[in-house]
């Protein structure tokens, strides 16, 4: 008997506020997995501002709370009505994270579950990260067992590097059951909050703000003396961790460069954690898009490193992907994080689902 294949719908909207990701996966939750079509649904100016607001737990939550439900169920109406997938079983829906301290015990993603599947007529799964926080675990990053199924195929030791808001690596071993993940420090949002206050675009469009700069390297090495880097993953970071470390003295060009530098140095410093150096690097995220940004990675981190397009990976529609995925994996009581992805003692399953309302 084949395995069912369960149709999901993964939301997915990240640290670099940009906006809401879904993409449609089919999967059994283990190793089958049928990717398909993806949408992004920007947010506009004002929403990320109120979002800013409610960065570190602050602003009026409440109300953003049913604002960005409200945008993934229009997120979700717009992919149905544009791509002809079939009747959904799952929307697996992130929310967007504006809190992470796991050594506090809080991890906080705004969106409601309730409302989402009442105005979607779909199951709906949401609260990924709090089951491991209270396991003990640093609730992130959840997509490795993603990566892991996707890569089953390819060449290893595979190192797979996501550079949203904040940057984090999964590291595949030869062995079947070999992962490690942890966040590496600054991914985009540093870079894009620094490009959006001086020039007011949203991102170094091609990297030319950072290229027409020179980093501060003494500014880099104290950076790096951050305790962060030193400690043994897994390990995960707030959004907002680094603020102290924005070169608010360099001119807009520098600074830019200097804070590219930084992520790739995360990214390096990373290596040493690794149990074997990687073949080679996929690139995940918004920042795969940036030239600076993977001409500084590719100097750095001593192996090939390339989009994860190159494996036939859609790197815009990963993250929500994994959501996808993890949702059909809470349905069925399959573990989302493991020792070696959020450093729990033992693999923890997750997930809320909430049903709509039932005539």
């Amino acid at each position: 008997m084949s395995a069912r294949l369960y149709r999901a719908l993964g939301l997915m909207s990240g640290t670099s506020l940009d906006g809401i990701d879904a993409a449609f996966v089919a999967t059994d939750g283990r190793a089958l997995v049928e990717t398909g079509p993806g949408l992004t649904l920007p947010y506009d100016e004002p929403t990320r501002d109120r979002i800013r607001q409610c960065l570190g737990g602050g602003g009026p939550a409440t109300a953003v709370t049913t604002e960005l439900t409200e945008l993934h169920a229009s997120a979700v109406a717009r992919f149905l009505a544009e791509h002809a997938v079939g009747p959904l079983d799952v929307v697996g829906f992130h929310g967007q994270t504006v809190l992470h301290r796991p050594k506090e015990g809080r991890t906080v993603q705004l969106g409601d579950g309730a409302l989402l599947a009442q105005r979607t007529g779909v199951d709906v799964v949401c609260d990924f990260r709090s089951a491991d926080v209270a396991a003990g675990g640093e609730g992130a990053p959840l997509v490795p067992i993603y990566h892991a199924a996707l890569a089953a195929k390819l060449e290893r030791p595979l190192a797979v590097l996501n550079l949203g808001g904040v940057a984090n690596v999964t590291w595949l071993g030869t062995g079947a059951d070999e992962m490690l993940a942890f966040d590496t420090g600054p991914g985009n949002a540093l870079i894009d909050d620094w490009v959006r206050r001086h020039t007011g675009a949203l991102f170094d469009h091609d990297g030319a703000l950072a290229r027409s700069g020179q980093a501060d390297e003494q500014w880099v090495a104290r950076f790096l003396a951050h305790p962060f880097f030193a400690r043994r993953p897994p390990k995960s970071l707030d959004r907002d961790e680094f603020q102290r470390f924005v070169p608010e003295h360099l001119s807009p060009a520098d600074g830019a460069a200097t804070l590219v530098a930084m992520t790739a140095a995360g990214a390096e410093a990373a290596l040493r954690h690794l149990p074997l150096a990687p073949r080679r690097w996929l690139l995940g995220g918004g920042g795969r898009h940036n030239p600076a940004l993977t001409a500084a990675l590719a100097g750095a981190l001593g192996a090939p490193v390339e989009p994860v397009e190159a494996v036939g990976w859609d790197g815009d529609a990963l993250e929500a992907q994994a959501f996808g995925y993890l949702a059909v994996r809470s349905l069925l009581g399959l573990p989302l994080s493991f020792p070696g992805t959020t450093g729990v003692k033992a693999p923890v399953a997750g997930g809320r689902l909430f049903h709509p309302p039932r005539n």
